[in-house]
């Protein structure tokens, strides 16, 4: 009697043609990991991937606190087809083979993974699936997971793990001959948004015939497949400005866009996540949008510090870079849906700038912001209709 045909990622015999360091199995199902914290600002990377990717069909999210959910409807409402399911086991039965990656959707601050997340990414390798690490922490330097998919013949990605020194980027002043405008999402607080924005915000300008690039800064973006970016907080600091520069004019140089969005980390203001500054000086933005969380009374991982008002945080923005804050978003976390036109009302009184919340109201807004701030952005516009 002949034998069901195996999914090929669920054979961990199966082989693979050499490849670099930085080449990636061929597949593209992923199942992401996020037990707990689905929803919540430690589970960015999950939210971000349910949301958004361009590199990986994503399957299924895992949670047991949210089991049964659509992960669409339960982050914002509108179904997506992606369940969220309670484990592995659970998540491999639905997929109905074993998945290509495993994704470790969880964000901690500390950048670590506890004993129980270890467990289950060491499951999904011995089950015959690659491990995608966004953490501080790298896999395929612990003794354990380095062991375990060599058994198993799968690979482990740590996407914070940074370039050789040599092949890192000071500030070299190329960032003058960009002479597309740049805007850097930034905002009041570390996992408040900023990635979203930016990405909601690029998708948005190029529907309406403004070519845009963004260029990440984070690990989520480069998970979600994002063609230019580096994670800004693994690098040692006397090269983070220019890795900025470098991926900004990479970005010009290779699509010769109209508009450069520049995705932000942490605040300004933010007594830990500093990499705000960086952005600002590497991308040297004409202008600036702030995410702001109205309802958030501490920072998220450092509750002993108070949230900043968005007018401290413009007036910090300001005073740092020659630069003009140029909008305001809202994170409608924890607000009714008549506290958000509230909000949008009293911060565009309080500023004389446009304010928007991207997940709530027409995108259209967003564009409207930019165009406000670049108004020769509309003869790219009337061009693009002729």
């Amino acid at each position: 009697m002949s034998q069901p045909k195996q999914h090929p990622a669920a054979d961990p015999r199966r082989q693979f043609a050499p490849r670099t360091a930085t080449q990636l199995p061929s597949g593209s199902t992923a199942i992401v990991y996020c037990e707990g914290q689905f929803g919540e600002q430690d589970g960015k990377t999950a939210n971000g991937l349910v949301r958004h990717s361009e590199k990986y069909e994503i399957v299924s999210v895992i949670d047991s606190r949210q089991a049964g959910t659509d992960a669409g409807s339960f982050l914002d409402g509108t179904p997506n087809g992606i369940p969220v399911l309670t484990d592995l086991r659970q998540a491999i039965a639905h997929a109905g083979h074993v998945p290509d990656y495993l994704i470790c959707g969880v964000a901690p601050a500390d950048g670590l993974l506890s004993a129980d997340q270890r467990v289950v990414l060491l499951d999904g390798i011995a089950r015959g699936m690659h491990i995608i690490n966004g953490l501080h922490e790298f896999l395929n330097d612990d003794a354990e997971f380095a062991a375990a998919s060599l058994l198993a013949d799968v690979t482990i990605t740590d996407i914070r793990r940074p370039k050789e020194k040599k092949d890192l980027h000071l500030f070299s002043g190329k960032i003058f001959d960009v002479t597309c405008p740049r805007i850097a999402v930034l905002g009041t607080d570390g996992s408040i948004g900023k990635r979203t924005t930016a990405t909601l915000l690029v998708q948005a300008l190029n529907a309406h015939g403004i070519k845009a690039v963004m260029v990440g800064t984070g690990q989520t973006t480069l998970i979600q497949g994002g063609k230019y970016g580096v994670a800004l907080d693994a690098l040692v600091p006397q090269f983070c400005s220019g890795e900025v520069e470098h991926q900004v004019v990479s970005a010009f140089e290779g699509e010769n866009p109209d508009i450069i969005i520049v995705e932000g980390q942490g605040a300004l203001s933010h007594p830990a996540y500093l990499t705000s500054a960086h952005i600002l000086r590497g991308s040297r933005p004409a202008g600036v949008i702030v995410q702001h969380a109205p309802k958030r009374q501490v920072l998220g991982d450092f509750p002993m510090v108070a949230m900043p008002t968005a007018a401290h945080e413009v007036q910090l923005i300001e005073a740092f870079a020659d630069t003009k804050v140029v909008g305001i978003t809202v994170n409608h976390e924890h607000m009714t849906g008549e506290e958000i036109g509230e909000a949008i009302n009293a911060l565009e009184l309080e500023f004389g700038i446009p304010a928007t919340d991207p997940l709530t109201r027409p995108l259209d807004q967003l564009v409207k912001m930019v165009l406000l701030a670049f108004p020769e952005l509309e003869t790219t516009i009337a061009s693009t209709t002729r």
